[in-house]
């Protein structure tokens, strides 16, 4: 969609958000910083001043009639058509218009983003000819994407590729086509919904947090601008043109002066000390700095950058590529190898250095008081045990969570729908990536393309009256096509007495909430059973509420018995009636026990009925299972929870060999597949 011709709210009448409204400004002066994400909650004006930021900028001179708004004053920049036409003496038309602000909508196929073959004109002509996309619309303009990190992967990949090169390449259905693709990337996301990959992250040029407006004062002067021009929009616009005028004349003069700017060396060295002192991975963060420092002075009208400018530059190029620092025990082996020379006399530490010397001291002391008050809590609930006085429920805190590292799911071999971020499916749907074609008849999707290159090799013996191509019944082909869609995951806790040993609960319930999180933002379903005393019960229904479920992981206590049968049964039972609201569902039963039980279900011997329940799972094909045991090595080991992995046809993991957010790993790369 272009937004260029509507009547929008004013750049310069937005209230609060200096930050955001001068990194949209030095991406305009400087395209190639790469671009700018904007996070933030919702309502904080992120499109808004996104797409009232060409009104702006100054116009620009296209060829007219070109799909690829050619620049007719550089003739090495002009696309294949326009070249042709220069070459043929033929006058390029030129029109002067504003910068456009080109939508790039969620559903997007990748053939709408790049340009595909023009179907029309091969049918009709027998000749290939390329159709642009998106990418050709936004060149030497502003591609927006809203809720960026709701965009299918494969085409961020391929927008980011492209605002790198400057360049669109496409090869592909016997096309092979280039052209120029320069514009102001910019992207929006609320973080509740999810995060971007990593990799993906760190090609956006500029990185901002935003939020709402804290003044009291400030919000009730935003709440009359806006009911002003809600209220008559042409003039408040008007009242804000010369506002408008100033900042677009600013904008030219600071492009105007860019190339005259200096940047001395040692700005040069203060960039690249200040990414390394935030362990940013690669040189693009050193390159980008220098470029926004430079940017930053020219906006302010100096002709060098100062120190002051390249302050502001970290604030905006280093907030998504800062990474924690090594930890203690890779330093440790690191200063061995070489330790590091004693301060000379009269020398201070640097600040950074003190302040993490003293953090890892004071994490040193917490977890020896830790460790020592869990072996005297271990020691007198083994006492209690012991001597037959029942133990007290005890409810452990939730473990330390840990940011889910993205692994690619393989392809799921079931035709499904549904929507969600995590595993990849065929679908049945006209929603997806087309991936392939088949000959087979199911879905009406016709694959175009496919069905001429069918017909292609017969044209000469059939008789083609006013068509271009004869195709035949046995030509069609149609259209096979992934998406991706959420998991339902289905948490079966033990929360019994031996639980508390070790402290394997904090643990178990660090790992869970990490994966909760994940599933909130891959729009997974999730469910949690706890069993112990008598009796197994739904602590949280399905659901994606984060809030609650952390609530009922931070209250869930331990102690009891253990009614492992009826824990495996209610979770199993959760799955099969999910099945039957959805049968789309593509589900995950996890099991966290020692295997042991000592409470019957129906009367019968109770690890008996544990391991038929199993076996009963076993045979369901579309249920997904692993068992992580928790059971503590020593001299006496029973095995439980192994025999009950085979049983239940599950994978099988021992919880003693895997920390917290090692246990998160391999829930996500072995078990949902």
């Amino acid at each position: 969609m272009d937004w260029t011709n509507r009547e929008l709210y004013p750049f310069s009448a937005i209230v609060g958000q200096e930050k955001m409204t001068k990194a949209l400004i030095l991406n305009a002066i400087c395209p190639s910083i790469g671009g700018l994400l904007i996070r933030g909650e919702k309502g904080t004006a992120k499109s808004t001043s996104v797409r009232a930021l060409a009104a702006v900028l100054p116009e620009i001179d296209v060829v007219s009639g070109c799909p690829f708004n050619c620049d007719p004053h550089k003739y090495e920049h002009l696309c294949p058509e326009c070249k042709a036409r220069v070459k043929q003496s033929i006058d390029l038309p030129i029109l002067k218009r504003k910068i456009k602000v080109i939508d790039l909508p969620l559903g997007a196929t990748e053939d709408r983003v790049l340009g595909s073959l023009d179907l029309e004109y091969a049918v009709k002509e027998g000749k290939r000819r390329f159709t642009p996309g998106l990418l050709a619309s936004a060149h030497r303009g502003i591609l927006y994407i809203d809720e960026v990190n709701l965009l299918n992967d494969h085409i961020v990949d391929v927008i980011l590729d492209a605002a790198a090169m400057g360049m669109n390449i496409v090869e592909r259905e016997g096309v092979s086509y280039m052209h120029r693709a320069e514009f102001i990337l910019i992207g929006t996301m609320n973080p509740e919904e999810g995060e971007l990959r990593p990799q993906l992250l760190d090609r956006f040029g500029m990185c901002i947090q935003i939020e709402g407006i804290k003044d009291l004062d400030e919000r009730v002067r935003l709440i009359k601008l806006r009911e002003h021009f809600d209220t008559n929009r042409t003039d408040f616009i008007i009242a804000y043109q010369a506002h408008q005028n100033n900042l677009s004349q600013k904008i030219v003069r600071s492009k105007e002066r860019l190339p005259r700017v200096k940047i001395s060396d040692e700005m040069v060295q203060l960039c690249s000390k200040l990414a390394l002192d935030v362990f940013v991975a690669g040189h693009r963060a050193d390159i980008i700095m220098r470029k926004t420092a430079l940017s930053i002075a020219c906006y302010e009208g100096r002709e060098e950058v100062t120190e002051e400018d390249v302050d502001e530059a970290v604030d905006l190029v280093l907030l998504h590529r800062a990474r924690m620092p090594p930890s203690p025990h890779y330093q440790n082996e690191k200063n061995a190898e070489h330790p590091p020379s004693p301060p000379e006399e009269g020398e201070k530490p640097e600040k950074g250095e003190k302040k993490l010397e003293a953090q890892n001291q004071q994490k040193s002391k917490a977890r020896e008081g830790e460790e020592e008050k869990g072996g005297e809590k271990d020691k007198e609930e083994s006492e209690k045990s012991i001597s037959g006085i029942p133990i007290l429920e005890t409810v452990f805190p939730v473990g330390e969570t840990f940011k889910v590292r993205r692994i690619q799911m393989e392809r799921d071999r079931v035709l499904r729908k549904g929507s969600g971020r995590r595993s990849r499916t065929k679908t049945s749907s006209k929603a997806g990536r087309y991936i392939m074609s088949t000959i087979e008849r199911k879905t009406n999707d016709l694959a175009l393309d496919a069905t001429l290159r069918a017909a292609a090799p017969y044209q000469q013996r059939r008789r083609r009256q006013a068509v271009a191509i004869a195709i035949e019944e046995s030509d069609i082909r149609e259209k096979i096509r992934e998406k991706k869609i959420g998991n339902f995951i289905v948490f079966v806790v033990d929360a019994s007495g031996s639980m508390g040993a070790g402290k394997r609960m904090i643990e178990t319930k660090g790992a869970i909430l990490s994966l909760l999180l994940d599933a909130y933002q891959k729009r997974d379903k999730v469910a949690m059973v706890a069993f112990k005393e008598n009796r197994a019960e739904v602590l949280l229904p399905p659901t994606n509420s984060i809030e609650l479920t952390y609530k009922l992981l931070e209250e869930l206590p331990t102690g009891g018995k253990t009614p492992l049968c009826h824990g495996i049964s209610l979770g199993y039972q959760i799955i099969q009636s999910y099945f039957r609201k959805d049968p789309n569902i593509y589900p995950l039963l996890v099991l966290i026990s020692d295997g042991k039980a000592n409470v019957s279900q129906y009367g019968g011997e109770p690890l008996s009925e544990a391991m038929e329940v199993a076996e009963e799972i076993k045979d369901d094909p579309r249920v997904n299972k692993v068992v992580i045991d928790v059971e503590k090595p020593g001299l006496i080991s029973f095995g439980l929870a192994h025999q009950l992995s085979v049983r239940m046809g599950a994978k099988y993991f021992r919880i003693e060999d895997l920390k917290a957010d090692t246990l998160v790993e391999v829930l996500r790369k072995d078990l949902l597949v």
